[in-house]
C-alpha cells in the first residue's frame, strides 16, 4: 500500500488525478514486489516526453509502496567521467541496489584514405545494411567525401560507448523468480531482449508490469500482453518523479 514518505509527495497527493494514479498502482502491485531498471533505456525517453526523471525522487515515490521489496538499477560506471561519477553517487545515496560495469569504448576507424569513392566499407559500421541497400551511388560518394573531410582534419577514429545490461537483468529477474518469494515483477524498460524472461514469468503464473511510453515498447513486448503482460504509462507519474523545475506547482 502506498504511504507517501516525503511532505513533497505529500503535498502531490492531495491532486484528485494523483490520488487515481496511486491506486491505480496499489491494484497493479500486488503481494511482494521487485523493480528492475534499465537506466541507459529509459534516460533517452526525457526526448520523448520533454521531462527527466530525478533519481531521488524515484526512489522516494518506489519506496512509498511497503510491498516493494527491491529496487535494481543497472547503470554503466565510465571511469574519469564526472557526470558518470556522479549519478552513481546519487543513486547509492538514493538506496537502490545498483548493479554496475565499467563502459566499454571502442573506437571506430573512419580512415578514408584506401577507401574507394563507391565502397560502403566504413558506412556498414554506422548504417545498417538494409538501409545502404537503399542509397544510391551519389549517397555514397557523398557520405564517403565527409569521412575524407574529417580525415582533412585531422579525425580519423570515432568513439562509440556500450554498456549493455540486458543479460544482467535478466538472470536477476530469474534468479528472483526461482526464490519464489516474489509475486510481482516490475521492469522499467521497453527492450525486445527482454522479451523472454518476461514470457517465462507470465507463463509462470507471475504477474508483470512494464513501466514505460506507449510509443518506446518494442512489438515484441506489446504482444505479450495477450499473455497478461500490463503496461503502465510512466507519463501518469510526472509529478512525483520529475525534476523540480519541470514539476507542476502545489
Amino acid at each position: 500500500m502506498f504511504k507517501a514518505i516525503s511532505d513533497r509527495m505529500q503535498k502531490i497527493c492531495l491532486s484528485d488525478n494523483e490520488i487515481k494514479v496511486v491506486k491505480e498502482l496499489d491494484n497493479l502491485l500486488i503481494g511482494n514486489v521487485n523493480v528492475y531498471i534499465d537506466y541507459a533505456n529509459i534516460r533517452p525517453w526525457a526526448n520523448y516526453l520533454k521531462w527527466h526523471i530525478n533519481l531521488k525522487r524515484l526512489s522516494q515515490f518506489l519506496n512509498s509502496f511497503d510491498n516493494i521489496k527491491s529496487t535494481k538499477i543497472y547503470f554503466g560506471t565510465l571511469l574519469g567521467d564526472q557526470n558518470s561519477e556522479r549519478i552513481i553517487k546519487e543513486i547509492k545515496k538514493s538506496g537502490y541496489e545498483l548493479r554496475t560495469k565499467l563502459v566499454k569504448i571502442m573506437r571506430l576507424s573512419i580512415d578514408a584514405s584506401s577507401v574507394p569513392t563507391q565502397s560502403t566499407a566504413l558506412l556498414d559500421q554506422f548504417i545498417r545494411a538494409c538501409l545502404i541497400k537503399k542509397y544510391d551511388l551519389v549517397t555514397i560518394e557523398y557520405l564517403n567525401d565527409k569521412f575524407r573531410s574529417l580525415n582533412f582534419e585531422g579525425e580519423y577514429f570515432l568513439e562509440d560507448k556500450k554498456c549493455n545490461f540486458d543479460v544482467e537483468i535478466g538472470r536477476d529477474i530469474l534468479v528472483d523468480h526461482e526464490k519464489d518469494n516474489i509475486d510481482t515483477f516490475v521492469l522499467w524498460s521497453g527492450d525486445s531482449d527482454f522479451y523472454e524472461p518476461l514470457r517465462h514469468l507470465l507463463g509462470c503464473g507471475k504477474k508483470v508490469v512494464l513501466f514505460a511510453t506507449s510509443r518506446r515498447v518494442s512489438t515484441e513486448l506489446n504482444n505479450l500482453r495477450r499473455q497478461g503482460l500490463l503496461i503502465f504509462d510512466i507519463r501518469k507519474i510526472k509529478n512525483f518523479v520529475c525534476w523540480n523545475r519541470e514539476l507542476m506547482k502545489f
